[in-house]
């Protein structure tokens, strides 16, 4: 019988974290996979030393990225990979692949960086932003999940006060999509196909998670919107991707972000699709499954 580890952070203590990777344990042992779940704390980088315990391959449900390349030097198969994960927890470095592969997004700068006991704020470099995208605007942290750390700036004296507080930290500016104020569409890609989506959210916040009080309901996507959230996947190399589309003039679709670790519980309580399903065949069709 072939085995899989699924990763997940044990310091996270809240149920969906948890439920996140019973989801993938219950997809695997239903195609006949022993499926162990482990927290990233119990396995010991020890980098000069060679695992004897091993898996047929590793499931990463957590943005401990070096845990992921320890695993992945070790020879063990690691979905998704951890340069995947690495580049979807940095949304600066992602909207620069995105752009590259000319994937349709809201127009984005990146910040320049700052160091924390300097300012640039007499240089003239934000009144460029500011023409550039106007007001309304979003800066963005670099790192963050949940819609955290993702603010609406509406007037001239929350931006400079946000990029002053900002000084040390990578982040974007991103125009403002206000016919999406709100609403989004999460769309799983798995293996290059759509597999689940939902439209999300919220009567009292810009953004839509469902972290942040959004609400979540079925929702039946255009091809266009299936092409987008294809194409951002790919752009990325994600095997396994979570796309948050926007609602863009005439509801055409922009990307928000791509998420490496999506998670897929709040999808199955709206849809009923374990996206775990798709992503145990995918992960076989790959490494290839042992007849027992």
């Amino acid at each position: 019988m072939q085995t899989c580890w699924i990763v997940y952070n044990g310091s996270l203590t809240h149920d969906k974290f948890i439920e996140q990777a019973l989801l993938l344990q219950e997809a695997a042992e239903k195609q006949g996979i022993q499926a162990i779940l482990v927290k990233n704390y119990e396995l010991l980088i020890n980098v000069q030393e060679y695992l004897s315990t091993r898996p047929d391959f590793v499931v990463f449900l957590d943005k401990d990225i070096l845990l992921a390349k320890y695993l992945k030097n070790q020879g063990i198969p690691v979905f998704n990979d951890p340069n995947v994960i690495e580049i979807c927890d940095n949304k600066a470095q992602q909207y620069l692949a995105l752009a590259q592969a000319l994937v349709p997004m809201p127009l984005t700068i990146i910040a320049p960086k700052v160091y924390p006991e300097f300012s640039i704020v007499h240089t003239g470099y934000y009144e460029q932003v500011i023409e550039k995208l106007k007001l309304p605007m979003i800066i963005k942290e670099a790192h963050g999940s949940f819609g955290m750390r993702v603010y609406l700036i509406e007037t001239r004296e929350q931006f400079y006060e946000k990029v002053e507080e900002l000084r040390g930290i990578e982040y974007v500016f991103q125009q403002f999509i206000e016919n999406s104020r709100g609403r989004d569409i999460r769309v799983n890609v798995v293996g290059g196909q759509v597999v689940a989506c939902m439209h999300r959210q919220s009567e009292t916040d810009f953004r839509a998670n469902i972290t942040n009080g959004g609400t979540a309901s079925p929702i039946i996507l255009t091809e266009r919107q299936k092409e987008v959230a294809i194409q951002a996947a790919a752009a990325l190399n994600a095997e396994f991707a979570g796309v948050d589309l926007l609602f863009g003039d005439d509801d055409e679709p922009l990307v928000c972000e791509v998420n490496g670790v999506a998670h897929i519980r709040n999808l199955y309580n709206v849809t009923g699709i374990n996206v775990g399903d798709y992503m145990i065949s995918y992960i076989l069709s790959k490494v290839g499954a042992v007849t027992i």
